[in-house]
């Protein structure tokens, strides 16, 4: 349970961080305020048809006497909107991040400067981080889309629907939230989103500390724009801590049974993937000290 005040923290230290670097939060804040305006419309759109489009989908409870019918579709259209505000918070930061990809990919680098170490740069053109994020993006858009449906559906079931199933629409949202944040510092070590999946999954807690505060101030209006800046900090704070804490557990296996041999693993939780010491120079973006020159390499595609 530890983690999920650790996870929090990282949240509140992201917010500190563009506090004291003003001129970065507000370069944060434009590719938000962009997308709040186009989400801001298609939420209103939504709230104003979505009486209609609940008679449409029930012809059957046309015949149906009041007050059933008007309990019966009302419940339906609050949870359409429901579900349309559930995906609004977590394709917000999808788009926002697409839109501002330039914008974060600066502020986060930004961030690492500023607490020292390597720098990690993609080396890809902007056209082409921009199909790889909007990529990553629609493949988590397809997931939480998943959740989202299976949610709705349990959302019927009596007691069950009003208590666990909200509690646990808050818990995916809040993961995948965490996944779109670090994935900008992640991108540009080269790790796929298959291998970040891996990696918030293996500290779950932590991810959930993060990023369901973060989808809870979300559902406030404009909120969100104010946060990204600072989420987008904090999320890398926060890898650059779980790369941190990593290493030593990935040069276990080498210690313990000699140096690894040519062909071993280059996925995620291979020591070769970021250049842990004593195991032949930098295989990713990571550079082994004292292992010879050479800037980081970008991401390998």
């Amino acid at each position: 349970m530890r983690d999920l005040g650790v996870g929090f923290g990282y949240l509140m230290k992201g917010q500190r961080w563009v506090g004291r670097h003003g001129r970065w939060f507000g370069f944060g804040l434009l590719p938000g305020l962009v997308t709040l305006v186009l989400y801001a419309a298609a939420l209103a759109g939504l709230a104003w048809g979505a009486d209609d489009l609940t008679a449409w989908a029930t012809p059957f409870a046309d015949d149906w006497s009041s007050p059933w019918q008007g309990f019966f579709r009302g419940f339906l259209t609050a949870l359409l909107f429901v579900f349309g505000l559930f995906l609004a918070v977590i394709t917000f930061t999808a788009v926002t991040l697409l839109v501002g990809q330039p914008f974060y990919e600066s502020l986060s680098e930004e961030v690492d400067r500023s607490e020292g170490g390597e720098v990690p740069e993609s080396g890809l053109l902007l056209w082409r981080e921009l199909w790889i994020s909007a990529r990553d993006s629609l493949r988590v858009v397809l997931r939480v889309a998943f959740y989202g449906l299976l949610l709705f559906a349990l959302g019927f079931v009596p007691v069950l629907g009003q208590t666990v199933v909200p509690l646990v629409g808050f818990c995916v949202s809040g993961f995948f939230l965490a996944e779109e944040l670090t994935a900008v510092a992640l991108q540009r070590r080269g790790v796929e989103l298959k291998e970040r999946l891996a990696m918030l999954r293996g500290r779950r807690l932590l991810t959930l500390g993060f990023g369901v505060p973060l989808t809870l101030a979300f559902l406030v209006p404009f909120v969100a724009v104010f946060l990204m800046p600072g989420a987008v900090a904090g999320a890398t704070l926060l890898v650059r801590d779980l790369e941190a804490q990593r290493d030593p557990r990935e040069q276990a296996p080498a210690e313990a049974g000699g140096t690894q041999a040519p062909g071993g693993p280059q996925g995620y939780g291979a020591p070769q993937s970021y250049g842990s010491p004593g195991h032949g120079g930098p295989q990713g973006y990571g550079e082994a000290p004292g292992h010879g020159g050479g800037a980081p390499k970008g991401r390998r595609l």
